[in-house]
């Protein structure tokens, strides 16, 4: 495995911090006082747009997307990309228009929608002229496991209907968010795998209605469109908008979230990175018993396990995208969940070193320590708890060696 930079990554790299270092760090102010100002407090600040434009001007637009869609990247090409716009992550990746849940929705209906699903719905959304958001988690089941899923998508002749409560839909809130993908159940009698299917709603649908948005640790994380819980009451939609065949929706959700998992964990590891780097500024600049806090033998304990961890956990990311390129995401199943058990776990301990330096100041507003704990913490749920990936990890490693006593699966 070479992890050297191609000409093309290095080109973009470059361009890449450019652009971070001349548009996004210096907006990164202004957009939170636009976002105080907001008439609309789940709308767009402004901002966005004029950095979504010169990023188009500077070729880096839709930089996620593999194939002709988007800028027909590799995994491991756009690795360390979307680890760069993970220092801003809630300002770099919307500009690039390399924000989730829109990524995992574009990735989705490139490769299982019908040409007049793309036509509809996957051209504004590479041209970010929409938002859109994914609706599978219940407040009424166990959604770790996806075949618990309640809503029903039932046929009624030319048109499915929907009826079920959703929450924690990821950006539903935002005005701009024209689009729901939904998981529902549209036969209970078949096999546990191929009763789950997934529906295009149109949010002005009737019947849908977005009930409020949900706080994680206090933050609405208004910015980006929030988190929604929304009911479906016979809300109907032409035959048209199911994606795939019935029954394929825990199919496109597995290959949905392979590549989603690999950009979560190397923004993830940008945000580690930045606080890395406000960790070693802070205990230079004070002063505590005797001299700079930089001098304290723990102190310089925590930054040393930080490096190693990051480093650690980086190559383990890396050799997840070149698995994925070179053998696919089915044979990279083991170390997607690996990565997934691993990064946010390690983001987090470095983010609470970064936080204890400093002080009462790393549980403020003043500095984003505070805010990309949350971020970090919050990954430990999203896309399937760890102990879920840690159950079929081992199930797998048990298989390796005929070990497993279970006919269960995860």
């Amino acid at each position: 495995m070479d992890f050297r930079h191609d000409e093309t990554t290095e080109r973009l790299r470059e361009r890449l911090l450019a652009f971070m270092a001349e548009r996004i760090h210096p907006a990164e102010p202004v957009f939170e006082e636009q976002a105080r100002e907001r008439v609309d407090p789940w709308s767009t600040p402004p901002v966005v747009a004029e950095l979504q434009a010169e990023a188009r001007r500077r070729g880096l637009w839709n930089l996620f997307l593999p194939g002709a869609h988007g800028a027909g990247l590799t995994n491991l090409q756009y690795a360390p990309l979307a680890e760069i716009t993970g220092r801003s992550p809630g300002l770099a990746p919307v500009a690039l228009n390399c924000a989730a849940p829109d990524t995992g929705n574009m990735e989705l209906l490139a490769q299982f929608g019908s040409p007049e699903q793309r036509e509809r719905w996957l051209v504004p959304l590479l041209e970010g002229r929409i938002r859109s958001a994914f609706a599978m988690t219940e407040p009424a089941v166990a959604s770790s496991d996806a075949t618990n899923i309640a809503t029903r998508i039932e046929r009624a002749g030319d048109e499915y209907v929907v009826n079920g409560r959703k929450w924690f839909v990821t950006g539903a809130l935002n005005p701009n968010c024209a689009i729901f993908v939904v998981m529902g159940r549209t036969d209970p009698a078949a096999p546990r795998h191929r009763q789950q299917s997934q529906l295009l709603v149109p949010r002005d649908t009737p019947g849908v209605t977005v009930r409020r948005g949900l706080h994680t640790f206090g933050y609405d994380d208004s910015d980006h469109g929030g988190h929604a819980e929304i009911d479906f009451v016979d809300a109907r939609v032409p035959v048209g908008n199911l994606i795939g065949a019935e029954g394929d929706g825990f199919a496109i959700s597995q290959a949905r979230l392979g590549p989603g998992r690999v950009h979560h964990c190397m923004r993830l590891l940008g945000m580690a990175e930045r606080a890395v780097e406000l960790m070693c500024r802070r205990v230079a600049d004070r002063h505590a018993f005797g001299g700079p806090l930089a001098a304290q033998g723990v102190v310089r304990d925590w930054i040393a396990e930080a490096r190693v961890r990051l480093e650690q956990a980086r190559l383990l990311v890396l050799k997840t995208a070149w698995l994925m390129d070179t053998a696919g995401n089915r044979a990279a199943q083991t170390e997607i969940q690996a990565i997934k058990i691993v990064v946010p776990g390690t983001v987090e301990w470095v983010l609470d070193r970064a936080i204890q330096a400093h002080g009462a100041a790393g549980l403020s507003q003043d500095t984003p320590l505070a805010g990309l704990w949350v971020r970090a913490r919050a990954l430990r749920v999203a896309d399937g708890p760890d102990e879920v990936h840690r159950q079929s990890l081992a199930r797998r490693e048990l298989r390796r060696h005929h070990a497993d006593p279970s006919p269960a699966r995860v």
